[in-house]
């Protein structure tokens, strides 16, 4: 699948291009949050600007798919996880760079994002730390 950015995620996709892990802060309260939107889901505030973040995380849950879907269409599983990033935002992504097995895969991995390219994007995937 192919992302179609809308105005208040143009940054987000942009960055990726660039190989950058950019989400949003509010300068009211000081808090990262994520998914994209023109306010803080926790004051209100429109005061918010995108930052760069670490891109270091853990993994919180997943779900192995076996059904052939985009980039995989040759059948191999698909991991999709849940991630928390150190800055406390919550990702819907994929690992990648790990067997699709539960064994492979231990909740609370630490986890680092990096890119794979799509079409004209890049989207944020993350590796398990410790696996080549």
């Amino acid at each position: 699948m192919m992302p179609t950015p809308t105005p208040d995620t143009v940054p987000f996709w942009d960055a990726a291009k660039e190989g950058r892990l950019v989400v949003q802060f509010c300068l009211a309260c000081e808090r990262h949050y994520f998914y994209p939107r023109d306010h803080c889901p926790t004051c209100g505030s429109a005061d918010v600007e995108w930052r760069a973040v670490s891109g270091r995380g853990r993994l919180v849950s997943y779900v192995i798919n076996h059904r052939p879907m985009p980039p995989t269409e040759d059948g191999a599983p698909l991991v999709i996880a849940l991630v928390e990033l150190v800055e406390g935002v919550r990702l819907l992504t994929n690992i990648v760079g790990t067997p699709a097995d539960p064994a492979a895969l231990p909740l609370d991995a630490a986890v680092t994002v990096g890119f794979q390219q799509r079409g004209e994007w890049q989207l944020p995937v993350f590796h398990v730390d410790g696996v080549a």
